[in-house]
């Protein structure tokens, strides 16, 4: 697939098939047209200037709304009866058009199985339906000591299943790595789309290939997650004139035994451009060679002690601090990961984003790409630990030069080391690792055998023998 091209998929289900399966569910109030079966259709692709124009006329025919498990059993069952796609949906906070229906059918809002359904007080193992919020989550979790291990920068809005399904990592992957790191996922509850559904069970290992799937290998209704200790994060931003030092701070600090959560580096036009929280100064200039780099730092209290005194080695400086409970206004983690995108693109339109895991030395493909083109890619980086090692994951924001501009580009990263996790294409293989994962294909095939889940997204299942399969009879 190019950069420019969507897969090619059977048309849409006709209208009177649309129209037979509205009737069967009327006791639902679906909805067959307007702003809000628009809406129910979109998430936030428009951060890619290639994914736009391809997505902008993609919806749903139908959107219903589940809030128990029998309601979600039914709508499966519907619409493998009568072979009409179907897309889930949670918060609708993706980048990359995770939820947008590409061969319209049905949409499947989940975000009504809201219901916390057990904490271990030991261990402090959760499950949780598929809907709940992270937030909202998390509130429940702060009486008994525990949080959430890992969230997006999306974690007011964004919902546990979208956020398994089509999320990586965010917040929290210093410390825990990325969603699909062993661990990091216990369990699933799956409902498969057929004319009977099955609800199962399925342990850690049976639950990986739907692990950031996009919801094409399954209905996930509740999820099976550790927790971790809960912590008042303290929020710093720390100041750097120098782009050299600023890196050796981000590095360092992530290597270090300090208890830390998330650590963001902001070359300086792209911190001048950020909406600074309540008390903290601005970025400076816009200009490469004016204003400072910024680092942004969730420390545990007991962390801050040494903090000065390296501070003072890395030649950082302290410009604000508070605790993440008291937080005014927009906390920091809002100006990381890809809130930091949506805060440069928004009166940005000629701008866009990739997705990186950089090298274990990353200085070499930062210079390179420095070199060749300027100021028209600046750098947002995050520390994560992948399988125990401290690596960076680029979120660079570019200006948009045409799909053969960034085809380059992103040929120049991987040629230079990076693994590159294109936000600018629609399949799940080509916005992870890349390669088909059989494991996820024999999971559609045994989850979703008439391939109706999100169909265009899985690359495997549309090139294996039975692609084609799943039309629907209207």
């Amino acid at each position: 697939m190019t950069l420019s091209q969507l897969p090619e998929l059977p048309p849409p289900p006709s209208a009177l098939c649309i129209d037979a399966l509205a009737a069967e569910l009327a006791e639902f109030q679906p909805i067959q047209g307007g702003a809000e079966l628009e809406r129910l259709s979109k998430d936030f692709y428009a951060y890619s200037p290639i994914l736009s124009p391809l997505l902008a006329e993609r919806r749903a025919q139908l959107a219903v709304r589940a809030s128990s498990l029998e309601q979600v059993r039914r709508v499966a069952s519907a619409c493998a009866r009568f072979g009409v796609p179907l897309t889930l949906r949670g918060a609708g906070t993706g980048n990359y058009g995770q939820c947008v229906p590409l061969q319209g059918g049905l949409v499947l809002d989940m975000t009504g199985l809201r219901r916390l359904r057990s904490l271990d007080p030991e261990s402090g193992e959760l499950v949780a339906e598929a809907g709940c919020l992270l937030a909202d989550l998390d509130r429940q979790l702060a009486p008994r000591g525990r949080a959430l291990r890992l969230a997006p920068s999306t974690y007011r809005t964004a919902s546990l299943g979208g956020f398994i399904a089509g999320g990586a990592g965010g917040i929290g992957s210093l410390r825990w790595g990325f969603l699909r790191d062993p661990g990091n996922l216990l369990g699933l509850e799956v409902m498969t789309v057929e004319p009977e559904p099955r609800l199962l069970q399925l342990d850690a290992s049976a639950s990986a290939p739907l692990n950031h799937a996009y919801g094409t290998n399954g209905i996930l209704t509740a999820l099976r997650l550790p927790t971790c200790a809960a912590v008042d994060w303290q929020q710093l931003v720390l100041g750097f004139a120098d782009w050299d030092q600023a890196l050796a701070a981000l590095q360092g600090l992530a290597g270090s035994a300090l208890l830390l959560n998330n650590v963001a580096l902001l070359e300086a036009p792209v911190a001048a451009a950020m909406p600074w929280p309540a008390g903290c100064p601005g970025g400076g200039d816009s200009g490469r060679s004016g204003g400072e780099h910024r680092l942004l730092l969730l420390a545990a209290p007991e962390s801050l002690e040494r903090l000065p005194e390296l501070l003072g080695a890395w030649g950082g400086a302290l410009r604000w601090q508070e605790a993440q409970s008291a937080s005014r206004g927009l906390p920091l983690r809002e100006l990381c990961w890809n809130h930091t995108t949506l805060h440069w693109s928004g009166p940005r339109p000629d701008w866009t984003y990739l997705q990186l895991l950089l090298p274990p030395d990353p200085r070499p493909l930062l210079s390179a790409l420095r070199q060749r083109w300027g100021e028209e890619l600046l750098w947002h980086l995050e520390a994560v630990h992948q399988h125990g090692a401290v690596r960076l994951s680029g979120l660079p924001l570019l200006r948009y030069q045409g799909p053969d501009a960034l085809a380059a580009l992103i040929d120049q990263c991987r040629d230079l080391g990076a693994l590159v996790f294109d936000p600018h294409q629609v399949t799940v293989e080509e916005g992870g690792l890349g390669g088909i994962d059989p494991a996820q294909v024999a999971a559609k095939a045994a989850y979703d055998p008439a391939g109706l889940l999100n169909p265009g997204k899985l690359r495997g299942w549309q090139s294996a023998p039975w692609a084609g399969f799943s039309r629907s009879p209207g």
